[in-house]
């Protein structure tokens, strides 16, 4: 595309039927704010500027997205979109053209938005055709099919609300003509604001041609304004993306009954129960099995893995084999190798678990290093925390654990080693050989401090 091209978004407005303090744009969508959503599809065209324009909320807006090359522009009042775009309009290249976009349209698909700008030599407008058009501004057309201008639903008369043809509010623009209409806005209407789709009365009188391209797909051009219409395209959302899954090779038991906030990339024979949700970045490999109501974030697991329901993943490395939960709860830094199993309420954190070895039943294992085929009894702690530092405990390979043992780290458990049930272990255990540990008598000591951070 050889013309340069300026976006600029609309993102001032509060939202007042999302009935929130929060800016409607910070609103999710699978898990990314709605106006981050805009500005990806935006990114996708290239622009050699972006503006945002923002107003409710303040700072908020701009300071969540400050790791973008954005030129952010404030509407202290908010009267009217075309109000809006004359805020950016000194940011604004002298040549090109501008595309216009609304930052609670998350949906956006930029192929549309291409085809509209290579279309525009003035103005060129997006519409689409709504079964329910109530509330949007129709589009007027003569007899020979010509763009004349857009009516505002509240100015619009009765016979002219009949008209299912509607503007989306995404507009491009040739620069040097928009900055030219928009000092020619008034705010003579119902709601005393300056319109910004008068600009195509405006290019009408001058005898210029408004272009239209009309988009076909309605949810790629929905707005936000309530909770409801932000779950409604939520569900749009999700089964497209499930749809993809599918396509990859994934089986799904209900494609209604998934949520992805992030990406997720999935092997052959993939197959993934309901009420699953991902977020971040996921990988499934080929063959592995998520039971249902699991969460998975930022998380790979390997080939042929199974996962058993309810279990809690995030920011864990998952080799093949492997089998997990119910109610297992892998915490960031754990890592599995081959065929390791990790039972019902198991909680794993910042610990390597070696292949084969298996703790299936009410543990915690945090701070651990374990090796090959260990073998790890109910109710097992790695006590790790003295109130204040951390300390790391090594159970090397073949070791065997028995049920009900705290080791209190700092510890090595010697390869071969078993640790009778019940015992609690504050010195290193020696390899091959059996340690116990059974207390008497209940002790008290007086005057003792808790340690300090080192």
């Amino acid at each position: 595309m050889s013309t340069k091209v300026n976006i600029v978004i609309l993102a001032a407005g509060k939202g007042t039927r999302m009935q929130s303090l929060t800016p409607k744009v910070l609103h999710r969508l699978a898990g990314k704010p709605l106006l981050q959503h805009v500005i990806e599809a935006a990114k996708r065209l290239y622009p050699s500027k972006m503006a945002v324009i923002y107003g409710y909320g303040g700072d908020t807006v701009p300071n969540a997205f400050a790791q973008e090359d954005i030129i952010w522009v404030e509407q202290k009042e908010q009267l009217g979109t075309g109000h809006a775009v004359q805020q950016a309009s000194p940011k604004l290249d002298d040549d090109g053209i501008t595309l216009i976009l609304l930052g609670d349209v998350p949906l956006l698909n930029p192929k549309s938005c291409l085809a509209l700008i290579n279309k525009t030599k003035s103005i060129g407008l997006l519409t689409v055709n709504k079964q329910n058009p109530s509330g949007y501004g129709r589009i007027l057309r003569n007899a020979q099919g010509q763009i004349l201008s857009i009516v505002e639903h509240k100015d619009a008369t009765d016979d002219q609300r009949k008209i299912t043809e509607v503007n989306t509010g995404i507009i491009a623009v040739n620069n040097a003509k928009l900055k030219q209409w928009l000092s020619q806005l008034t705010n003579n209407n119902s709601q005393g604001e300056y319109y910004l789709t008068d600009i195509v009365a405006l290019a009408v009188k001058e005898g210029l041609t408004v272009e239209a391209e009309v988009t076909h797909d309605e949810s790629s051009v929905e707005g936000v304004n309530s909770k409801a219409d932000l779950a409604a395209l939520e569900r749009v959302y999700q089964l497209a993306y499930a749809t993809k899954l599918m396509e990859a090779g994934a089986s799904l038991a209900d494609p209604f009954r998934i949520d992805v906030r992030g990406e997720l990339k999935v092997g052959k024979d993939v197959e993934i129960d309901v009420g699953c949700v991902f977020e971040g970045h996921v990988t499934l490999a080929d063959q592995v099995k998520i039971g249902p109501y699991c969460v998975i974030k930022d998380s790979v697991v390997g080939r042929a893995t199974s996962i058993a329901a309810f279990t809690h993943i995030d920011q864990a490395k998952i080799e093949a084999d492997c089998r997990l939960g119910p109610y297992a709860r892998l915490r960031p830094g754990a890592e599995l190798a081959d065929s390791a199993h990790v039972g019902n309420f198991v909680e794993i954190k910042n610990s390597q678990i070696g292949a084969g070895s298996k703790a299936n039943h009410l543990s915690y294992i945090g701070d651990a290093t374990i090796g090959q085929n260990v073998n790890i009894g109910a109710g097992t702690i790695t006590c790790n925390y003295d109130g204040v530092n951390k300390y790391r405990t090594i159970i090397e390979d073949d070791v065997f654990i028995g049920s009900d043992t705290q080791l209190v780290a700092p510890v090595v458990i010697g390869e071969g080693a078993t640790i009778a049930a019940g015992s609690t272990i504050t010195k290193n255990a020696p390899a091959g050989q059996l340690t116990f540990c059974r207390a008497k008598d209940q002790k008290s000591i007086p005057n003792w401090k808790r340690p300090v951070k080192k």
